[in-house]
């Protein structure tokens, strides 16, 4: 399990707790309070917070889905005594028990530990999904929380969106600096680098990576976070401009590609059955 920044001074801890198969919860503490992003289930963030001793003091939520919204109940029922809990997330969806809803642009401030996000609107996966930017912690580095629209070398499946609309959502999260953490919700990264190299098999960067991916599974360890700029080397639905990726989609399907748009159809579709 992931742990960063733990021991300076001011620093703040960034964990991925392991939920359900695949998922990861997403904990940021100060070593003495800590918010949760998209918790499906409470149960492995109680015992985390219990076995660091940590007060939770926000829950974050990107979209409506149960594996991501599951746990928020059982947290918030615990902790009646205590004043409750804030509860974020997006304002275009149906999620109980939210107190602010939110949407592009608006502001997440957290006292205790000392956090701010600027909200994203991703819809895609789902219509409202939406995704957390922090745009520096005590050292300077940024933070993206994107629930299920942006992952390891991969994307969400189009649920409720559009392929114009989950497009124009990673072409926002491409834009962030190339140096900020990306933390998925989801270990989909080995299946990931397979259908990017499908999609790209000459690449030299995705065969390293696949090696590093790889190796961290089989040590136990997370392949998260990655980086805005890493994904720019080795996600194809980052690259869908990429004239010999377009060249494989047309070979593939024995059709032209006629623009990045239809790039990203027919991929998203191909990643959809690709097994």
């Amino acid at each position: 399990m992931i742990a960063m920044d733990s021991h300076a001074k001011g620093s703040l801890e960034y964990v991925p707790v392991p939920a359900f198969e695949d998922n990861y919860i997403w904990l940021v503490s100060d070593s003495r309070d800590a918010v949760v992003i998209d918790p499906g289930d409470a149960a492995p963030v109680e015992a985390y917070l219990a076995e660091r001793g940590w007060r939770l003091t926000a829950i974050l939520l990107t979209h409506h889905h149960q594996d991501h919204v599951g746990g928020v109940k059982a947290l918030l029922d615990s902790r009646t005594a205590e004043g409750g809990v804030p509860v974020y997330g997006p304002a275009g969806e149906r999620i109980e028990h939210l107190t602010a809803r939110l949407s592009e642009g608006d502001i997440v401030r957290v006292d205790q530990p000392a956090l701010e996000f600027r909200v994203l609107d991703v819809p895609g996966h789902t219509a409202g999904h939406i995704a957390y930017f922090q745009a520096h912690d005590p050292r300077g580095t940024p933070h993206l929380f994107c629930g299920d629209t942006l992952f390891a070398s991969g994307c969400g499946r189009l649920f409720e969106g559009t392929p114009q609309q989950m497009l124009a959502s990673l072409d926002s999260l491409a834009s962030l600096p190339d140096d900020t953490l990306v933390h998925c919700a989801h270990e989909y990264t080995l299946s990931n680098i397979r259908f990017a190299r499908a999609c790209e098999p000459d690449s030299a960067a995705l065969a390293r990576w696949n090696d590093d991916a790889v190796a961290l599974r089989a040590a136990g360890k997370p392949t998260l976070p990655t980086t805005i700029g890493h994904e720019k080397c080795v996600n194809p639905f980052l690259r869908v401009d990429d004239k010999a990726i377009q060249a494989t989609l047309s070979t593939q399907f024995g059709q032209p590609i006629s623009d990045r748009l239809d790039a990203f159809r027919v991929m998203r579709g191909w990643k959809d059955k690709f097994r």
